[in-house]
């Protein structure tokens, strides 16, 4: 057996055991071994049974002197009884549907238990262990135990496999390999950071001797991921320098001519950032920028100033945005402030194809923007499609979707050799370390602060007492000519069987109550993710119109959707939200001069519920909140390490930002000797089998 053969060639796995292993990430031995616990139960310390009290955690050592199954008369639950002793006093143990154990625990055997005493009721008089981890003596030494004794690993479990089998699979998979596992680690790095090799690690994180090992286990691994994802991204960055672009000039006079022109003045942010931009245009190497600002700090319009002077340098440009309403947004707005600049702008997505005004047919558009005739093509991922080719291309914007490889670029762009430059862009603010780390092969620039004449939005939390007095409030700012969102965590009430969801604010629901008991003389409206994509365009083009003064909806006007006359956002459940997801909402409002308000309403009073919508609240801006974001969730939760294919382990670390900025330096060490890690082949598997499941969208 090899790391890499597949997981059902272990003896007693097979095919039973290997989809549920594959459930849970588990597809090879290598995914085995480093499926890692995630705590450990402290039985190390064996207590005498005349010592064990009610609600302690326990192990003990002992006979048994009789073991037998019966069944409960109301529940048809089987019970099995046993009776263990040992020099100081008998113990009675129950376990409850495990008729087996009779089977494999017989009278006379010496075993070591671990678990909760708990105290009598009248149908288990007296106290006892109850269900807990059992394991033989019989010809066992005390430190062969893996389930009782010692620090026993608890590990992420799914149905049907539980922490005590993981154990016995692990165990002899881990003595068969751990002398011959090779360290990716180099020696100088363990030795410098005392780390310890990862054989002894890999013991340690599994069996530990002793808690403090087990730490310093972790903490090896921890370093050796995030050195990995560091190592990743700065080998993008490098690789990025060896590829070339096309030089765009800059054209000084267009652009001010340009900026001259807008009904508002530039904040000195977008001032900034559209120099950073345009001067990484006029570089032979690929640009690859973040552009990263709350919601309304005017990121589109430094991308029509890079989108301006593409074109005018004789360039195209194609402009993804993830969303069919956002990209004829995007369509909207730049045919807006690029009129009279002679800029042919086109449209393409699964239902529409225009160029300018003018409605065409998919072959006509294709057959333009492959003459490079269109200077700027806005639309999903629809442009990505083998059949769409450009004749100049020379830039790639993103919205909300920050990776797109240095291969889906090349493919992008007809001229071999060529790489077109990128500008991302996103609402979503990133804390430090998750910049550093995850994205440190983008150049970041950051819009942070407002346009002029912006208020701050008045953040809430409301409880099930103060509703009235806001669906008052509402009602009266309506009268004055605003308009309301209310968003909702599901569409219908029952989507899921789940009981801690039975509770929770759906859309249909909300809209009855809405319209027929808190605003009957109200307009009020829906939309959510099952409507087809043409009612909810209408929709959402009507309530942009004016037409309608509450709109209750899903998440679907999480992203993009801009209505300036919208001035209050209900968010019922706010509970049930990240705090990202939540500053989104937020930012749906607030799009003009006028006096905005958020208001967050939830019906739990649990702790971390209170400190999580107070640090929204609270917070001025999306930064600030990512930080604070960061530190109550973490950043597993708050990015999505199922998601991105980032390991738990270096997800977990990016809270440790001394750990992030010593592992980034050792990178570099690493990379300015040897960037294709030719001396170092360990590293650089990882790095490939990294690069397969990594995607930070």
């Amino acid at each position: 057996m090899k790391l890499e053969s597949p997981v059902e060639t272990i003896p007693r796995v097979g095919t039973k055991y290997k989809k549920k292993l594959n459930r849970l990430g588990i597809k090879t031995i290598r995914d085995l071994l480093f499926h890692f616990p995630h705590r450990y139960e402290d039985f190390s310390d064996l207590v005498p049974i005349s010592k064990v009290k009610p609600g302690n955690k326990v192990c003990v050592k002992g006979k048994i002197l009789e073991i037998e199954n019966s069944k409960t008369w109301k529940k048809r639950m089987t019970v099995t009884t046993a009776l263990v002793e040992d020099e100081t006093a008998p113990l009675k143990v129950v376990w409850f549907n495990q008729p087996y154990l009779t089977n494999v625990l017989k009278e006379g055997d010496q075993v070591c238990l671990a678990g909760k005493v708990a105290r009598g009721t009248k149908s288990y008089p007296g106290t006892y262990l109850s269900s807990p981890t059992y394991e033989k003596l019989s010809k066992k030494e005390s430190k062969d135990l893996i389930h009782t004794g010692r620090l026993i690993p608890v590990y992420p479990e799914t149905e049907g496999l539980s922490s005590r089998w993981m154990r016995y699979i692990l165990k002899p998979i881990l003595s068969a390999f751990v002398r011959i596992i090779k360290d990716p680690l180099p020696e100088e790095v363990r030795e410098k950071n005392d780390l310890p090799h990862v054989s002894e690690a890999l013991w340690q994180i599994h069996f530990p001797d002793s808690l403090k090992k087990a730490r310093k286990a972790k903490k090896r691994f921890a370093f050796e991921e995030l050195l990995s994802v560091h190592l990743y991204v700065l080998r993008e960055k490098m690789k990025l320098k060896q590829e070339k672009a096309k030089p765009i000039p800059l054209d000084l006079q267009i652009i001010k001519k340009f900026v001259s022109s807008l009904p508002f003045e530039l904040t000195n942010a977008q001032r900034k950032c559209s120099w950073q931009v345009l001067k990484d245009l006029q570089k032979e190497r690929p640009m690859n920028r973040l552009l990263e600002g709350d919601v309304g700090s005017g990121k589109t319009m430094v991308a029509i100033i890079a989108i301006l002077n593409t074109a005018k340098a004789g360039f195209q440009t194609a402009f993804m945005a993830p969303t069919e309403i956002l990209a004829k947004q995007h369509f909207k707005t730049l045919s807006q402030y690029l009129k009279g600049f002679g800029i042919k702008i086109a449209l393409l997505t699964g239902q529409e194809r225009k160029i300018g005004k003018k409605e065409v047919t998919r072959k006509k558009l294709l057959g333009e923007i492959k003459k490079g005739e269109i200077d700027v093509i806005i639309g999903t991922h629809a442009l990505i499609q083998k059949e769409v080719k450009f004749g100049n291309l020379a830039l790639v914007v993103l919205d909300e979707q920050h990776r797109f490889g240095v291969e889906q670029r090349a493919e992008l762009c007809q001229q071999k050799g060529f790489v077109p430059h990128l500008l991302s862009m996103t609402a979503t603010p990133i804390p430090r370390t998750l910049a550093l780390t995850l994205y440190g092969d983008l150049d970041i620039s950051l819009l942070d602060e407002l346009p002029k004449g912006r208020k701050e939005i008045v953040t809430e939390i409301v409880t099930p007492k103060q509703r009235k007095k806001v669906y008052s409030f509402i009602e009266r700012e309506v009268e004055k000519g605003k308009q309301v969102f209310v968003i909702c965590p599901r569409i219908e009430p029952g989507e899921t069987n789940s009981e801690i969801w039975n509770d929770v604010k759906a859309v249909e629901k909300e809209y009855e109550k809405l319209s027929e008991k808190i605003f009957p003389n109200l307009t009020i409206k829906k939309l959510h993710g099952k409507m087809e994509t043409k009612e909810k365009e209408k929709i959402m083009k009507n309530f942009q119109k004016g037409k309608g003064d509450v709109l209750v909806s899903t998440s679907v006007v999480e992203v993009g959707i801009d209505v300036p006359n919208a001035t209050l956002m209900i968010i019922e459940g706010a509970e049930r939200f990240g705090l990202a997801q939540l500053h989104q909402f937020r930012g749906r409002v607030g799009r003009s001069e006028a006096q905005s308000y958020c208001f967050l309403f939830t019906d739990s009073s649990a702790q971390k519920t209170t400190k999580r919508l107070k640090a929204i609240a609270e917070s001025k801006n999306g930064f600030e909140l990512a930080e604070k974001d960061l530190e109550i969730r973490g950043p597993g939760e708050l990015f999505g390490s199922r998601q991105s294919g980032i390991p738990d382990l270096a997800m977990s670390s990016l809270k440790d930002t001394f750990l992030v900025e010593k592992t980034r330096q050792w990178a570099k060490k690493i990379l300015e000797k040897d960037w294709r890690l030719d001396n170092h082949p360990l590293l650089r598997e990882k790095i490939e089998r990294l690069q397969k499941t990594v995607h930070l969208e």
